[in-house]
């Protein structure tokens, strides 16, 4: 539960720190579009925001985490696979692992039993 945790709060980080180098583009540089460029950074913040907010809350136990720690992780699986095949192979293997890990994690016995509790605080099966 840990490690799913602490890899969730990682890739937060560093879709954080993504949108702090696509800020400092936007400010140094002229983007072709510049509400679409605005889109994207609140894009990737909120994305930032909700990955934070999905592991404290998946590290308190709450079962909607998995299903939202799933999604998460097969987006990030649609674009390592990609970045793979077109040669960037150490950003490939960079989005791939921790997804694969969190992905085959999230489907163990003491991830389930761990990850029963819902929003009363009543445990749920």
């Amino acid at each position: 539960m840990k490690l799913i945790a602490l890899i969730l709060l990682c890739e937060a980080a560093g879709l954080l720190a993504i949108a702090g180098w696509f800020a400092l583009g936007l400010l140094t540089s002229t983007p072709a579009s510049l509400g679409g460029a605005v889109f994207m950074l609140v894009l990737l913040l909120v994305f930032a925001v909700w990955l934070l907010v999905v592991g404290h809350f998946f590290f308190r136990g709450y079962r909607w985490t998995r299903s939202a720690a799933l999604v998460f992780q097969f987006f990030v699986i649609v674009v390592a696979i990609p970045t793979l095949t077109s040669g960037v192979i150490w950003v490939g293997l960079l989005l791939l692992i921790p997804a694969a890990v969190v992905t085959h994690q999230l489907f163990t016995r003491p991830v389930m039993t761990y990850t029963r509790r819902s929003g009363d605080g009543i445990p749920m099966l």
